[in-house]
């Protein structure tokens, strides 16, 4: 693989791996600070994704690795989930379930990215890819289903 190519996809696993740390914070501070009669099953579920997200980011930083790259430290990652701060309405149940959808189909977007980027390249890392693309489109479905079920009442 050209040197190019391989430096381009590190990249774009490097922004995956923020992506995913940056989800883990967030999903923590969302699933203690919500509040409210509705709010506990969103809450286990964010805690519930706070293990496979931490996962996520492990099995990047080992392929970035592997591939020749050098993983991040936290001063070297960008942070951009504005829809996923911490809302000062802590009862705002849609606001977080609207946040987490934006923040799946972000990563959605990066593990179709490195796909793109490894076609013909680097067939390990796009398997890696389309497995983390999977878990992403479960976390985006549940929390579908959950904005669904509020949409009702």
């Amino acid at each position: 693989m050209s040197d190019s190519k391989n430096e381009n996809i590190i990249e774009a696993l490097k922004a995956a791996y923020a992506m995913e740390l940056e989800t883990v914070q967030n999903y923590i501070a969302a699933s203690v600070n919500l509040d409210g009669l509705r709010s506990d099953i969103v809450k286990k579920a964010l805690a519930a994704d706070v293990t496979e997200e931490l996962g996520h980011a492990q099995l990047l930083a080992n392929r970035i690795k592997t591939i020749g790259g050098l993983v991040p430290g936290s001063f070297a990652l960008e942070n951009c989930q504005e829809s996923l701060q911490p809302l000062a309405d802590t009862t705002d149940l849609l606001g977080v379930i609207n946040g987490v959808i934006e923040a799946e189909k972000s990563a959605i977007a990066q593990y179709n990215k490195i796909i793109k980027l490894c076609e013909g390249v680097d067939y390990v890392t796009q398997d890696l890819a389309i497995t983390l693309l999977s878990g992403e489109e479960d976390h985006l479905r549940e929390f579908i289903g959950f904005l669904k079920e509020l949409d009702k009442r």
